[in-house]
């Protein structure tokens, strides 16, 4: 045998390479994170779905977010444009001087139609270069009128032929956007020729006046900070809640990976991925609706609100911020949910049995709340600084905490419910076993409950500090009509028409001005003054007790107590001393009321047969002491600088009573002022502050509706095989309903009693801030019954989807 042919001994295999190195760092990051995008991309229908309503979910909480960006630019637009048509006057008044090629007169001709202001302006062009307002094209001649396209469309509609016969001018244009406040503003500006300075007219060289806008009282900066974490608090939960969408179903498949081989800071990370991929697909769904909604702004108007679409323009730096918290947020959350649950390869810890949570931690944050706003300083009407930041800390603090709070209350109520119909048993059961995802879908109507709440006590206790009691008699007269200029007649037209007018009842009219007193002046250097009324004697018996009158008497009307509620006690005293000395009978008096050298006197004789009578405040709450006159006591005297004032009684059962009365106060003068009586009056901070939270309020309830559809909507996809297999299995679908019902209406119960109680600590430790008192502590009733009805009406939405759930193709899968 031949060394040939030996057998060749058997090659050993080459060793096999070495595995390759696993990616560490930010390079494993990214693969596990694009694999976890991968995931939300794909994996069929119900892996788009469940994207779907996540991106749904914190898309509706984005688009908000977006449009609370938007407020201080459609803030400082609006204001902008205010004063961009504001008027500053000319530094000469006097006829014939500071008239120049650019100046023109101008005078206030507002009115108001069915609760709704109506502005508008007389202009008269002195010069050939005179500018028109922002958004006119020219200066309308006599008899012509622009108008705001809001305005023009009521006008020709039947709602407006009453302001139709009011305002009866030739409409020529139309004002246009930039001297607008907002699309639905009813503006116009009308053109007259008979305009002076002598009269209500004021010149004018131009328009654009910057004024700094009034200090805000700190009190209602405490008010607006609060209502912000109120108006805002919620969106978040809300979209902390959309990222945990599907989360028994991606704790599965995050399962099924440690199968093969992933560890578990892997599926973590991939966990993160996927909560992304949903989270910037909500980014651009929320930038979607946002979109969508600027371009419906200018279409509505909420409480009397409304914007330009280009108004709505979020602030960059707070955009920004959206786009980089928003998605930070979604991983925090997925990280947070999943260290409670342990994923091992042979599936999910979770679903062995619940745990039983803590209460310790979950009063951490509304405790470091309480502490934070127990330790503020005080804040008043004189404080120089707000600590906002606290304020808005400890307030979110404890709205959040309750947040956490309502998990653990479900878990500790249905822990002990037994027994009951079968539809109470499955739904208590239910609970029982995963309770965490029917509380948060209700823990953000029970954040926004207990915002309200704190908000509305709050309003309470500080509406005293900007409500003003007007002293106006609102059962003697509605309305008070006043103009800049007056005399004898123009007094007693103001009486007829308005008498004449429908659904007038009774007129008070007067002319008043001020008088001064000849001879030898005071000890001060002065001649002192005294007011003249001029009225009928039916009028002049309503502001003082005549013994008897008749035209052509006078009288001397002096304050007695009933006057200290207006002028004081001093006042009184001071006055009638006075008009011992400027109303003498016998005696001339200047009735151009200027007692200064070098005027020229318009003298009137009071006189001697004039009686001394007591005046009482008319139904405005003004006083008539002075001398009082009628008509033929004055003649032909014209009254220099006098203004014409009338009281107006309207029987409230006839329709549009009010309507007529504006009427022909515009046919007497359009310039004519005419306010409704008032028992108190809200200061304008206050109100814009009311306002505001009913816009905010009602656009977050409308968001809190929304995402809690989606959310019901998600849990019920998430039992769509269960509800299958128990309807094929027999059980009516009747009784899966009232299980659904009362799955959604314990933990409604719970968070609603929570909510109350979280919003009564709250508004204690807000009004120590600001020093008041608890006023109603039954202000959370309203509160309450809304919230529960929103979650009502959405269960019962959600009705129609579950019905289709329960068919028999739900026991199918892919």
């Amino acid at each position: 045998m031949t060394v040939l042919d030996r057998e060749a001994p058997p090659r050993c295999p080459p060793p096999p390479p070495p595995p390759a190195a696993a990616p560490t760092g930010a390079r494993a990051w990214a693969r596990d994170l694009a694999l976890g995008l991968r995931f939300a991309a794909s994996g069929g229908r119900e892996g788009w779905t469940r994207t779907a309503l996540t991106a749904l979910g914190v898309g509706l909480g984005v688009a908000l977010l977006l449009a609370a960006a938007s407020v201080p630019q459609l803030l400082d637009v609006r204001q902008s444009r205010t004063e961009a048509r504001d008027t500053p006057n000319a530094t000469s008044q006097a006829v014939g001087k500071g008239i120049t090629d650019t100046t023109f007169l101008w005078a206030e001709a507002s009115t108001e139609y069915r609760g709704d202001p109506v502005t508008g302006r007389l202009l008269r062009p002195e010069g050939a270069e005179a500018p028109p307002p922002p958004g006119v094209a020219a200066i309308p001649g006599a008899g012509e009128m622009v108008v705001s396209p809001a305005l023009r469309d009521l006008l020709a509609s039947s709602e407006g032929a009453l302001l139709a016969e009011r305002l009866d001018d030739r409409i020529v244009g139309t004002i246009g956007d930039a001297g607008l406040v907002d699309p639905g503003e009813l503006r116009f500006y009308a053109g007259s020729s008979t305009l002076t300075v002598d009269g209500v007219g004021i010149r004018s060289p131009g328009y654009g006046l910057d004024e700094s806008p009034a200090p805000f009282d700190p009190l209602l900066v405490v008010l607006v900070i609060l209502m912000c974490v109120v108006l805002l608090v919620p969106v978040g939960i809300f979209i902390a809640t959309a990222v945990r969408f599907g989360g028994d179903r991606r704790d599965r498949r995050l399962a099924a990976l440690r199968l093969v081989g992933a560890d578990a800071r892997t599926v973590r990370r991939i966990a993160a991925g996927e909560a992304l991929g949903g989270t910037v697909a909500g980014l651009a769904v929320g930038a979607a609706l946002f979109l969508i909604l600027r371009q419906v702004v200018g279409h509505v108007r909420l409480w009397g609100y409304g914007a330009f679409p280009s108004d709505l323009t979020p602030v960059p730096g707070l955009a920004l911020l959206i786009v980089l918290a928003v998605p930070a947020a979604a991983v925090l959350v997925t990280q947070a949910a999943l260290s409670s649950v342990a994923i091992e390869p042979l599936g999910v810890v979770r679903d062995t049995g619940p745990r039983r949570r803590r209460l310790w931690w979950r009063l951490l944050l509304p405790v470091l709340g309480v502490g934070i706003l127990a330790t503020t300083g005080r804040v008043d009407a004189m404080s120089q600084s707000v600590g906002a930041v606290p304020i808005a800390v400890g307030a979110s603090c404890v709205l959040i905490g309750l947040a956490g709070l309502l998990p653990w209350l479900v878990e500790l109520a249905v822990s002990r419910l037994r027994g009951g119909p079968v539809p109470w048993q499955l739904a208590t059961r239910r609970l029982q076993l995963s309770s965490g995802t029917a509380a948060r879908a209700v823990s953000g109507i029970t954040v926004a409950v207990a915002g309200a709440i704190a908000l509305q006590m709050m309003f309470g206790a500080m509406q005293k500090d900007f409500l003003e009691i007007t002293g106006q008699d609102t059962e003697r007269a509605d309305f008070y009509v006043s103009g800049d200029y007056g005399d004898s007649a123009l007094a007693e037209r103001m009486i007829q028409d308005f008498r004449d007018t429908k659904g007038v009842s009774k007129v008070i009219g007067t002319v008043e001005t001020y008088v001064a007193a000849t001879g030898a002046p005071t000890e001060h250097g002065w001649q002192p003054i005294t007011s003249l009324t001029v009225g009928t004697c039916a009028t002049l018996k309503e502001i003082a007790e005549l013994p008897s009158c008749r035209d052509g008497d006078t009288f001397v009307g002096r304050l007695d107590a009933r006057a200290a509620k207006k002028v004081g006690s001093a006042g009184v005293k001071e006055q009638n001393d006075r008009l011992k000395e400027a109303a003498v009978p016998g005696r001339p008096v200047d009735l151009t009321g200027n007692y200064e050298e070098g005027g020229k006197p318009l003298l009137w004789t009071l006189p001697e047969s004039a009686r001394t009578v007591v005046t009482f405040p008319d139904p405005m709450g003004d006083v008539h002491d002075g001398i009082l006159v009628t008509p033929g006591a004055l003649g032909s005297v014209k009254l220099p600088g006098a203004t014409a004032r009338a009281s107006i009684k309207v029987d409230r059962t006839v329709p549009d009573a009010a309507e007529y009365v504006r009427g022909t106060a515009a046919d007497i003068d359009p310039t004519l002022r005419i306010n409704p009586l008032t028992d108190q009056e809200r200061d304008k901070q206050y109100g814009s502050v009311q306002n505001g939270l009913l816009v905010g309020g009602t656009l977050t309830m409308m968001l809190i509706a929304a995402s809690l559809l989606v959310s019901q909507i998600e849990q019920l996809r998430e039992r769509k095989r269960l509800l299958s297999v128990l309807v094929a299995f027999g059980t009516r679908r009747r009784t899966l309903v009232w299980s659904v019902l009362w799955q959604t209406a314990v933990p409604v119960l719970l968070g609603t009693a929570l909510a109350v109680g979280g919003g009564l600590v709250l508004a204690g430790f807000m009004l120590g801030i600001v020093g008041k008192p608890i006023g109603d502590w039954w202000v959370f009733v309203p509160y309450a019954a809304v919230g529960a009805s929103v979650i009502l009406l959405v269960t019962l939405a959600t009705l129609p989807p579950l019905w289709r759930m329960m068919r028999p193709e739900g026991l199918r899968t892919e």
